[in-house]
């Protein structure tokens, strides 16, 4: 214990209040961890269930442009593909859970315009062009949940290391506190009561003797 802090009520209060608030605070850290925790449990679903889908549609799009390479040949698909425009779709936003910043990814999927003829292509290269797009809007979803979980699991962390420091350190710290300064008032007031009593029977001894 501080040698200099004084075993008064006033301290008493102070160390009783301060004990609460880390109660409190460790309580609030406990509900903050464990609901990121499920947060993040939802996200890593989330992400094995896309990889898994973006997995089949790639295995789907290399088998169409595969076979879109031989029935048109590689550099009439290469010229199709650089008639592509790039769009920039893609807007970052953010929601908040528990105080913690998550991002997520406003994308809105746009008809891409056709840039080829249909009398000059076959239709390979159609389920190539459509399995890509697909790809890139799994890509997109999957970018933003890892992402969300990145900084779900660091929060967690930073969240468990403050619910440790206060339910193994800082609550007691305040117990002991609180014990020290208790035990300390009551000891003062054994020996102010005993002092009063031999205070009293002096007084009663005097006036016998009158």
């Amino acid at each position: 214990m501080d040698p200099n802090l004084f075993p008064t009520k006033g301290n008493l209060i102070k160390a009783k209040n301060s004990y609460d608030l880390a109660v409190q605070g460790y309580e609030l850290m406990d509900k903050k961890r464990n609901i990121l925790i499920r947060e993040l449990m939802e996200l890593i679903g989330k992400a094995e269930d896309i990889q898994s889908k973006i997995m089949e549609v790639y295995k789907e799009a290399y088998q169409s442009l595969q076979q879109a390479n031989i029935e048109l040949g590689i550099k009439n698909v290469e010229s199709y593909a650089e008639a592509v425009s790039t769009k920039d779709d893609i807007r970052i936003k953010s929601r908040s859970i528990m105080g913690v910043e998550i991002p997520y990814i406003d994308y809105k999927a746009k008809p891409m315009e056709l840039t080829y003829s249909l009398y000059e292509t076959t239709e390979s290269l159609d389920r190539a062009r459509s399995a890509f797009i697909k790809v890139k809007e799994l890509s997109v979803e999957l970018a933003a949940i890892e992402n969300s979980a990145y900084r779900l699991a660091a929060n967690v962390k930073k969240a468990q290391k403050r619910a440790n420091a206060l339910q193994n350190i800082t609550i007691p710290k305040y117990r002991e506190l609180i014990k020290y300064i208790s035990n300390a008032l009551e000891e003062k007031e054994r020996e102010d009561f005993t002092r009063l009593k031999v205070i009293k029977k002096q007084m009663n001894e005097k006036r016998k003797h009158k």
